[in-house]
This record gives C-alpha cells, structure tokens and sequence, in this order.
C-alpha cells in the first residue's frame, strides 16, 4: 500500500512524513509513504494525505498551481473513492468556501465554511483569557466515537491545534469530534472516505499516532 503526502509548498511535511513511517514501524505493516506534487502518483496511490498550513486561498492556490492536481485529487478520491486525510488546512479545503481573507472556494466535498473562531464574551480557558490563534493542547470530545478514525481514542485525550478559523459543517453528521475554545471548535469532520483532523496528529504524541495507524488501516 501506497500512501502519498501531498507536496503542495504548505504544510509539515517532513513532520508528517516521520509520523506516518514511525505509526507503519510500529504497527508493523509494510505501507510505503511517497511526499508527492505529482497528479500520476496521487492516482497511483491507495490513501492519500493532504496536510496544509497557512491561509486557506494561499494552500487552494498552491494545489492549483501543480499540474492537474486538483482534477486528480478529486478523480482519486471522489471518483475512485480512495481514503482522504486533510490535516489542518487541509481539512478545510474539503469545505465548501473558505472565508479567510475574503469568500474562497474550496474543494465542496463536505457542506459548510471556513470562519473565523469567535470565542463568546469574555471567555476564558482554565482562567486564562481565550487568544486567537488557538494554540497547543487540547482535550477531544468525540461526537462520532464509533467511527474508525478514533479506535482507541477517549474523550478527553490531548491533540494539538494551531489555527485562527475552523469549518462548520451545515450537516451535523459530518463533524466527528469537537474541542471547548470559548466555545465549540471543530476538531474532525468525516463522510464516507474522507476525513480532516484541525488538530495536527503528526504533533499529537500517542493520541496522533494512535489516529495515524487508525487511518492507514481504514477501509471505507
């Protein structure tokens, strides 16, 4: 099995990489990881993982700007159904606009935007006035904890974010897990093969590895 990490110009790759080959190690499987910019391997490969960092447009155009990208990312994985992973960026791109910066179109594979986290009030967290980015460790509540992606994994456990604005998804189902940030934060969200972590599981410790390994064994 081939996984292919997109190379897009955003994003953690080298972290992400590491991830992936230390959950294969440990898991003992044979998965090969190939960090690609290439559309043939994105076709070529059997899940494919698009990480991101940065403004929603800036990634939405970086994609854009590889040869056939986007016609191959969704001939692969809407056409052919191949398990998706979107890690922060990534995973809004699976919304339907982007509002960052001004409205942006994203990929429409999950309904809902990307906005701007909005704490309420006065908030605090643990005593602390909420700030914006929300940034480091914080406590997963799972709103899907049957799905494949979070075998293992229990509410409360630590996963660490670093973002200013998150999705929100029009259709309930589709979020998977959520976080308290002066409100609710969307941390996962899901349909069918596709999944999107806000939270960066190659920076999570076990808790990411743990979902990591999750992934590479899910069979949609």
């Amino acid at each position: 099995m081939t996984v292919a990490i997109i190379d897009y110009g955003s994003g953690n790759l080298r972290s992400a990489a590491k991830a992936f080959e230390r959950a294969i190690r440990e898991s003992e499987r044979s998965d090969r990881v190939n960090v690609t910019n290439s559309a043939d391997e994105i076709l070529a490969a059997d899940q494919i993982v698009l990480p991101g960092v940065g403004a929603f447009a800036d990634c939405r155009n970086g994609l854009e700007n590889l040869d056939g990208m986007v016609d191959a990312l969704e001939e692969a994985i809407i056409g052919r159904g191949k398990p998706f992973l979107g890690i922060c960026v990534g995973m809004q791109l699976m919304a339907t606009r982007g509002l960052e910066h001004g409205e942006h179109k994203g990929f429409g594979w999950i309904d809902g935007e990307v906005t701007a986290i909005k704490p309420a009030g006065t908030a605090e967290k643990n005593g602390t006035a909420i700030k914006i980015p929300h940034m480091g460790w914080n406590d997963i509540k799972l709103d899907c904890a049957d799905h494949p992606l979070f075998a293992g994994v229990q509410n409360g456990n630590h996963a660490y974010f670093v973002h200013s604005y998150h999705m929100v998804c029009e259709k309930p189902e589709n979020q998977l897990a959520h976080v308290d940030y002066g409100g609710p934060v969307v941390a996962a969200v899901g349909r069918d093969n596709l999944v999107g972590t806000q939270f960066h599981p190659e920076k999570s410790q076990a808790v990411g590895l743990q979902i990591i390994g999750n992934f590479l064994s899910w069979r949609p």
